[in-house]
């Protein structure tokens, strides 16, 4: 065996390349990947320029350092690129802000509920606003939505 590998090193290293490659694809967590691809890349330059093992073994370990620092500096570029996380995901009160509403019932002393959705919000305002006033939430404090008329 340490005798066919000796006399055909390409063999081995596309081996491992498709070894590593499919190991990925049952892991699917990116560790293997660049190290199946310097190990194919070794092979196909093997089988082209035929080396020693030494420089075989360091020609692998140098393309796979190559290959994780390009895929390091690729994704941090994308993650940079990519739309900050918006402050008001999962935030109901907050996404309602600058929405405008009809209030259901007269609000007594600036306090009321006005029906957003399928769900009911207490609202205050600083004027008492009679049923059917359309209005604007301006803020949002705790579950009360502060509202003016518009």
């Amino acid at each position: 065996m340490i005798e066919t590998i000796a006399a055909h090193p390409h063999v081995f290293w596309l081996s491992l390349g498709g070894l590593l490659l499919a190991a990925e694809m049952l892991g699917g967590n990116g560790y293997l990947l660049w190290s199946g691809v310097a190990a194919v890349v070794t092979g196909l330059l093997v089988w082209l320029l035929p080396f020693g093992w030494e420089w075989q073994g360091v020609l692998f370990a140098a393309l796979t350092l190559i290959a994780a620092w390009l895929w390091w500096r690729w994704l941090s570029r994308q993650v940079r690129a990519q739309k900050p996380v918006d402050a008001a995901l999962n935030q109901r009160g907050v996404q309602l802000i600058g929405k405008r509403f009809i209030l259901d019932t007269t609000l007594v002393n600036g306090r009321g509920h006005v029906q957003v959705g399928d769900s009911s919000w207490p609202v205050v305002s600083e004027d008492d606003l009679i049923a059917g006033t359309r209005i604007e939430v301006i803020a949002v404090e705790g579950i009360t939505l502060r509202v003016k008329a518009c």
